[in-house]
């Protein structure tokens, strides 16, 4: 008696190690074979999807930024080749998959889909959709949590309501954290948040099943099967991708990039994650993780992260504890709950991913200048803090967390643009784009989300002499400016000869902070 098929569907979790949905379905049955489908309406959103994410973030679909789409095809590779090695396969299809997995799971008898869950508003329409598909066709469905630590269910304030100030959340996450990490979680275990070890010894699909998928011998494969055509799309994908700037982006793509980057930030000799604070706020210095894209990917997990950081804690208190060193890893443990923060936040309130969470700020009379809002996505305000950090985005996509902040901040407080405008934009260029963090961070920047602190300005110039002391990073992003004083390149006052062709400032921080101000007092409580 042949086992089982099981099909699972990958999405935001691009590896086979300590993926949770993955080990339950390998637990019931080794005829496990891998789907993922390259969905156009994500992927290629039509022109009037992507016209509405220029205004708000609430678009069904925006543009997919050149840097996701490569990261995304070099992760699938890689992901394959894992697939090969453990025993079966890694299909690739693509379009709806509403249609493609009732259709995938008839075609070769898979009794049982399962997949991750997810937290965003449009993922979890899809599921709803592709789940009534399965069911209705008589297969039995499967989901679990794997992105997260903490599921966004399992917490909630004593009044039994979701967490909406991070303080509080953070301690309650904590605790249970903790209570995870104390249960038996021995090898093959679903409880506890020990990391998971890969599937193996899987079975492939037979070779009947792999010809009527266009797979296999070339000369049984039918070119018009479901999977051949993914596979071509595929390969398309990985050479027109788009994005020029593959040796500048701090973030790898793939399941063994993840982990060697992981490694490298917390092992070895003073590793960069015993000087993460304050190192991280430093754009100049590489003093972060650059995993963000592998979080959000999934090509890494959270509880990998996790059980490095726990292991850099004992390998530092058993060489006598080390303050400094404890503190920074406190801190990067605490980024990883400001994730998950903003990951049951958008779950528990969906309407974050439509405007602001605080009312008032659905009223606010923003300017939306177009020629200031081009200097800025231009890396052209004269500003020489901002437009560092807005040329690393265009030319690396990425950006060092502590500029996204000075950025935002100076486009909603500065220039008075309404922050779903730069919000789209980071989600047109990020590595990382991930509708959670890059949403909770906006709004925490604009002060209309849940952040208590009703109102933020930072000072590009104060920013700048605190962070970038020596004009470093801003001397590697704007090279035209390497030959101004430091105090200049801090401040933006530089001379007219000076500039060469820079662009004055477009807007004085202290006359905009007033007048952003007032409009703010204006508004209704």
């Amino acid at each position: 008696m042949p086992a089982e098929r099981w099909l699972f569907w990958h999405r935001r979790d691009l590896r086979l190690a300590d993926n949770r949905g993955l080990a339950a379905a390998a637990r019931a049955t080794a005829a496990v074979t891998g789907v993922f489908v390259l969905d156009p309406a994500i992927l290629w959103p039509s022109s009037s999807e992507a016209d509405g994410a220029e205004g708000a973030a609430g678009a069904a679909h925006p543009p997919v930024a050149p840097a996701r789409l490569w990261f995304l095809a070099e992760s699938l590779a890689e992901l394959a080749a894992r697939w090969r090695a453990a025993g079966s396969r890694l299909l690739i299809l693509q379009g709806d998959p509403a249609v493609l997995l009732p259709q995938l799971a008839e075609q070769l008898g898979a009794a049982v889909v399962a997949w991750n869950r997810d937290v965003e508003p449009a993922g979890r329409a899809r599921d709803r959709l592709v789940s009534r598909a399965l069911q209705g066709a008589g297969r039995k469905v499967l989901v679990d949590w794997d992105q997260l630590l903490v599921p966004p269910e399992a917490l909630k304030t004593g009044a039994g309501d979701p967490y909406r100030v991070y303080g509080p959340y953070w301690r309650s996450w904590q605790k249970a954290v903790e209570g995870a990490a104390q249960q038996s979680a021995a090898a093959g275990s679903p409880g506890g948040i020990d990391p998971l070890p890969a599937p193996s010894s899987l079975i492939d699909l037979p070779s009947e099943h792999l010809a009527a998928l266009g797979l296999g011998d070339p000369a049984a494969a039918r070119a018009e099967g479901l999977a051949a055509a993914g596979e071509r799309a595929l390969e398309t994908l990985r050479h027109e991708h788009g994005f020029a700037g593959v040796d500048l982006c701090p973030c790898r793509p793939g399941e063994a990039a993840a982990a060697e980057q992981l490694s490298a930030f917390c092992s070895g000799t003073r590793p960069p994650l015993w000087g993460y604070e304050p190192g991280r706020n430093h754009p100049a210095v590489a003093g972060t993780s650059s995993l963000s894209a592998a979080l959000k990917f999934g090509t890494l997990s959270p509880r990998q992260a996790w059980a490095a950081a726990q292991q850099a804690r004992a390998e530092v208190e058993a060489l006598g504890g080390a303050a400094e060193a404890l503190a920074s890893i406190g801190v990067w443990q605490q980024e990883l709950a400001w994730r998950e923060f903003y990951q049951q936040a958008l779950f528990h309130f969906p309407e974050l991913a439509d405007g602001p969470y605080r009312p008032q700020w659905k009223r606010f009379p923003w300017e939306n200048d177009p020629q200031r809002l081009e200097a800025w996505q231009q890396g052209l305000t004269g500003m020489p803090i901002i437009d560092a950090a807005m040329r690393q985005l265009a030319s690396s996509g990425w950006m060092h967390n502590r500029c996204r902040m000075i950025v935002a901040s100076y486009l909603v407080k500065d220039l008075i643009c309404d922050w779903r405008l730069g919000e789209a934009h980071f989600m047109r260029h990020l590595v990382d784009g991930d509708l959670a963090a890059n949403n909770g961070g906006w709004q925490w920047s604009a002060s209309s989300g849940m952040d208590p602190k009703p109102l933020r300005i930072f000072n590009p110039a104060t920013q700048a002499s605190k962070f970038d002391p020596e004009g470093d990073y801003i001397r590697t992003w704007l090279p035209e400016l390497a030959h101004v004083a430091t105090a200049d390149l801090i401040s933006g006052d530089i001379g007219a000869l000076e500039r060469r062709g820079y662009p004055q400032p477009v807007v004085n921080h202290k006359q905009q902070q007033a007048r952003f101000k007032a409009l703010y007092a204006a508004l209704p409580r």
